[in-house]
């Protein structure tokens, strides 16, 4: 059911790859919504994915940008508000990518310039953005930036490996831009912490489907689904929470404020 949340706003929203992903269900949802869109990504992630199909289903225009590139990112606001005949209202940031984990190198070995690039893209990728939204002033008064990422910023998960670091940094940007963007523009700036989710990204991750039911288990609610994930966005959209920023926000089925479960304690003594 739509309510009409986000009639008359207009966004971007980064990362959309295939249908699993969080990004692709939360652009649906905005539009169902009322909302306006423009879809980037990587022009790699472009020849690889099938965003196409979903800027059709939604009637939005696809921007290729390497967030690690500011010409590309200029480019991207430059032309976006072009084609909405000014700012945006929103923004959605679900990039992360580990060369570490793809490759398969434990935390304690990694590689450095793969560090390096991993945190470039998944982190400081955040920071380019808003720097750069804010130099072309392409983010109107009272909009919402929204980042994706994941309790191993706080908890150790020993197969996150990096990925926990680049998340770390990003809610730190987050937090400390909200700062800044709040006092100038009004802008609130939030990260959203989502349960295990089985999309590309996430199932690359070593051990990832023992851990998917894991966080099952150790969640009241269970895990939250992508589509769920998706809805919440878009809450943090709408005017409805204007005043919430500087927030990393749990959507995890409460698996965040669990010590333990009497599914987890059944299992274990299973075994």
């Amino acid at each position: 059911m739509a309510y009409n949340l986000l009639k008359g706003k207009k966004g971007i929203i980064f990362g959309a790859l295939d249908e699993n992903s969080i990004a692709w269900k939360t652009a649906q949802h905005c539009k169902a919504e009322g909302a306006e869109i423009v879809l980037t990504n990587a022009p790699i992630a472009l020849r690889m994915g099938a965003i196409n199909k979903l800027a059709e289903e939604i009637g939005a225009p696809v921007i290729p940008a390497d967030v690690t590139s500011d010409e590309d990112i200029e480019n991207l606001f430059i032309k976006s508000k072009e084609h909405f005949g000014g700012g945006v209202d929103f923004v959605l940031h679900s990039i992360g990518m580990s060369i570490n984990v793809r490759k398969g190198i434990h935390y304690t070995e990694n590689n450095y310039d793969f560090t390096h690039k991993g945190l470039d893209i998944s982190a400081i990728s955040l920071h380019r953005v808003l720097k750069i939204a804010l130099k072309h002033d392409a983010i109107n008064e009272w909009g919402s930036v929204v980042a994706l990422t994941y309790i191993a910023a706080q908890r150790i998960f020993p197969d996150y490996n990096d990925m926990a670091d680049g998340k770390a940094m990003l809610e730190s940007i987050a937090r400390n831009f909200g700062y800044h963007y709040g006092v100038k523009k009004n802008v609130r700036i939030n990260t959203i912490s989502q349960s295990p989710t089985r999309t590309t990204a996430g199932s690359g991750i070593k051990g990832f489907n023992g851990f998917i039911d894991y966080a099952e288990k150790m969640s009241p609610l269970g895990n939250a689904t992508a589509d769920a994930c998706a809805d919440y966005i878009v809450s943090l959209f709408s005017d409805l929470t204007k005043m919430v920023t500087m927030q990393n926000l749990f959507h995890d089925g409460g698996f965040s404020s669990t010590g333990v479960t009497q599914a987890v304690i059944e299992q274990m003594e299973k075994e």
